[in-house]
């Protein structure tokens, strides 16, 4: 592999611009609710879709978010109808509620759409049928309409005695179809596979089957399918044989087993590896609404979910927050010697930048999240010239071809940050190298095609 040459950004002219960075960024202040926030009937705004979001984490959100606009005796309490909550208080004597609906990810959609729902809640990204539906009334993969709240990770489930320490996807695949019917078939012992799986409505499902399933198999009949991943994971760590997947706030009692793509390396969920999307069975979690919200307790909430105190009500849930953190990081005998002498003064960012359908146009997300490396570089005292971007490609039979482009991602996120006034001087590429993920196709270059980031050890 040829050397890797850091491509340098213009000299940072002046670290006081910085100021004029979060000066420029969008502030939302969560004034008091008045009279005329208040309905006069029904409820101030409603919460439709995935349970793994509805099951705590909204209704958290929800309640948080009142106080903060200033709600009295807020509390939260069953709507009399299975996973269904609702979140109410009183503003100025006056009561005010929001209602929280977790039947799965489709219900949510289906209730945006008949307007029963001002946000939709879905642990996967909107399908393009259900976006084509409803384009007459806004684009829900724009920005102002797709709203990624938290990353959370499929996590593989097996009873905590059992030996097997990791799958491929393959092997995943298989012994949920069935195909593989004895833990022997991997390593384990000789015993029964029983299976444990999320029902037809729900998100969770929906991502496994896409991630996992996909065309090629389907799920063995006697599977066991639930509604809570809470219970599902009760029950997998209760049965030997039990192999199962729930969100990864619900691992509970059970063991997380790591995952491999392909030939890819085996990685285990933590909150470094969920939070950069690194883990195969990643998934991001959604709020969509129908456009820019026309109403204003709506749009509040949705900015509250965004803020750093949102975030910090996503981890105390058991997700991960997208607030920037920095972590050492713990590199094996995989990585390149070249990779270890190109990190060995830093450390770990727990964000990675990712590009739409693979290219070097910055997905939602990432536009979201340059603002919060800002928001993180003001918190902890730290200047963009502390920072290194390094870019990735996914592998080809090209590896000149596939430097320049892990070189363009770097590039693309080191001119977003520059337009915002933070220069980053390293920059690099490491080509087709260190892959996170099985290469090829839009799949190959969305997992593998990122920028990470990372910051000087020393930096004060």
């Amino acid at each position: 592999m040829r050397d890797i040459k850091i491509v340098r950004a213009r000299r940072f002219t002046a670290f006081i611009s910085l100021a004029l960075i979060f000066a420029s960024l969008r502030v939302y202040a969560l004034t008091p609710f008045s009279q005329e926030d208040i309905p006069t009937k029904g409820y101030l705004f409603e919460v439709h879709g995935s349970n793994t979001i509805g099951a705590a984490l909204a209704p958290a959100l929800v309640k948080r978010y009142l106080e903060e606009r200033g709600a009295q005796n807020v509390t939260v309490k069953s709507a009399g109808k299975e996973n269904e909550a609702v979140v109410s208080g009183t503003v100025q004597g006056q009561p005010i509620a929001v209602k929280v609906a977790a039947h799965g990810s489709s219900t949510g959609y289906k209730a945006l759409k008949s307007g029963e729902a001002g946000v939709w809640a879905s642990s996967r990204p909107v399908k393009d049928s259900e976006a084509k539906e409803h384009q007459k009334r806004a684009d829900l993969k724009a920005l102002e309409s797709e709203h990624v709240i938290a990353v959370d990770g499929l996590a593989i489930l097996a009873h905590p005695r059992n030996p097997v320490k990791s799958l491929t996807t393959t092997q995943v695949a298989e012994l949920f179809s069935g195909k593989i019917s004895n833990w022997k078939q991997v390593g384990g012992p000789d015993m029964a596979v029983t299976v444990y799986a999320r029902d037809e409505s729900s998100g969770t499902w929906d991502t496994f089957s896409n991630l996992v399933l996909g065309d090629d198999y389907k799920l063995v009949k006697a599977a066991r399918r639930y509604e809570s991943n809470d219970q599902l994971s009760d029950d997998v760590s209760k049965d030997r044989g039990a192999i199962g997947f729930s969100g990864f706030a619900s691992v509970r009692s059970s063991k997380a087993l790591a995952v491999a793509e392909a030939n890819g390396p085996a990685i285990a969920p933590d909150q470094l590896s969920l939070a950069t999307e690194d883990y195969p069975l990643a998934r991001r979690l959604f709020f969509y609404t129908s456009g820019r919200p026309d109403k204003s307790a709506i749009d509040g909430f949705i900015h509250f979910t965004h803020s750093a105190t949102g975030q910090d009500i996503v981890a105390n849930s058991g997700f991960v927050s997208q607030n920037i953190m920095e972590v050492a990081p713990k590199l094996d005998n995989s990585v390149p010697e070249s990779f270890r002498q190109l990190t060995r003064n830093y450390n770990r960012l727990t964000v990675n930048f990712r590009f739409a359908a693979g290219r070097s146009k910055l997905d939602n997300k990432a536009h979201r999240d340059l603002e919060r490396l800002l928001e993180y570089l003001r918190e902890s005292s730290r200047s963009p010239t502390d920072l290194m971007l390094i870019g990735f490609a996914d592998k080809s039979g090209d590896e000149l071809r596939a430097q320049m482009v892990s070189e363009l991602r770097a590039t693309a996120v080191s001119r977003a940050l520059k337009e915002r006034g933070a220069e980053v001087k390293a920059v690099t590429g490491y080509g087709q190298y260190k892959t996170v993920g099985a290469t090829g196709g839009e799949h190959g270059a969305s997992r593998n095609g990122r920028v990470e980031v990372w910051v000087r050890k020393d930096a004060k």
